[in-house]
């Protein structure tokens, strides 16, 4: 691969695209230097934001996604796919990448499609264990699929899938012998046990209401909460931050701090978060987001809890928290094994492993 090649990555609308994007890009940086980098994201999303942040160019694409009902913005969605084919087709044209990847969102579809329309050599990022209907049409095309999970043969050609994991941010590749740093850092007390809750960057409604209602029962047990209520419910939540040993934040910087201090952690089941919690080895009980696409949050849950490696809490079954998280907490046994387990699911090395897909495309 030459230095002085052109790189497109496209992803967004959430965390879990942007963040392994930027890994996949400052890995290529770092044995790159030379090379040039553009962003290709949705407007009004936050990769706007994020990634100009993480020291990156980005054009934005008026495109968004399908709602379920009837709605003004599905009526505009053949509009916004005409001009988002359009933009992605002239952003190729002037910046002539050697090789365009997708990790997911609104944009990558677009870029992807007009890619391979071009020419370009294509790269998908399939971060869940059941991929949306955007990648599933990329796939005819693409040159190479990296993924995180066993069986994506169902839904991909075989020939172009390879098992690599998820990027995850480095720092979490390190947090043993952190434990200290977090108890200074978020204050805590090392006579009780803590609880951290992640509920995606922008926050999780059912989880931040179940925690709110248990809140007391906790804070009585003697169980120290860090709760990530996400930026659209902090100024609700952030009251609780009066009770004894409750912390809650908008949006956790040092992720490597948070895992450090947790005993128990109750997340989402985004692929990222897995690919995280996977690496971190901790006990954990996921409570699935019912509201996405094919309800691949249940299904990616399902995958980890099928290896006896975490608990899983349905939102339709919430009122089984107390007894669950009650005998997890008690049980010193199924806490060692679920974080045990979860380790064994870690892709560790999934950054370079994809970068070396990349490569092995770039000189072909």
């Amino acid at each position: 691969m030459k230095q002085s090649v052109n790189i497109i990555l496209s992803g967004g609308g959430t965390g879990g695209h942007i963040y392994p994007a930027v890994s996949i890009a400052n890995e290529l940086k770092e044995k790159y230097p030379q090379a040039k980098f553009l962003f290709v994201g949705a407007k009004d999303r936050m990769e706007m934001e994020k990634v100009p942040q993480a020291g990156y160019d980005i054009k934005g694409l008026w495109i968004s996604g399908i709602q379920r009902s009837l709605t003004l913005t599905n009526l505009a969605f053949p509009f916004k796919l005409i001009s988002s084919l359009w933009n992605a087709h002239k952003i190729i044209k002037k910046f002539k990448p050697s090789i365009v990847i997708g990790t997911g969102g609104f944009a990558s579809g677009p870029t992807l499609y007009m890619a391979n329309r071009k020419g370009v050599k294509t790269v998908i990022q399939e971060q869940n264990s059941y991929p949306g209907i955007t990648n599933k049409l990329l796939s005819k095309k693409a040159d190479k699929i990296c993924v995180a999970y066993d069986g994506l043969e169902r839904f991909f050609p075989s020939e172009k899938i390879v098992k690599t994991g998820n990027p995850v941010r480095q720092d979490l590749l390190t947090i043993e012998g952190k434990h200290e740093e977090a108890i200074a850092h978020f204050n805590l007390d090392t006579d009780k046990k803590t609880l951290v809750i992640i509920g995606g960057s922008l926050g999780a409604r059912a989880v931040n209401n179940l925690i709110k209602k248990h809140i007391n029962w906790l804070v009585s047990n003697k169980v120290q909460v860090i709760w990530q209520t996400g930026k659209l419910y902090y100024d609700e939540f952030k009251k609780y931050d009066k009770l004894e040993g409750v912390k809650t934040y908008a949006f956790l910087n040092r992720m490597d701090l948070t895992y450090a201090a947790a005993d128990v952690l109750i997340s989402r089941a985004g692929a990222s978060s897995i690919s995280e919690l996977c690496i971190v080895g901790k006990p954990v009980i996921f409570i699935p987001s019912p509201n996405v696409a094919e309800d691949h949050q249940t299904k990616n849950a399902l995958a980890v809890v099928s290896n006896n490696a975490a608990l899983l809490l349905k939102e339709s079954e919430l009122n089984m928290f107390q007894t669950m998280f009650s005998e997890l907490l008690k049980d010193e046994k199924l806490k060692q094994t679920l974080g045990d387990n979860i380790k064994k699911l870690a892709l560790p090395n999934a950054t370079k492993d994809i970068v070396k897909e990349i490569e092995k495309l770039m000189i072909s």
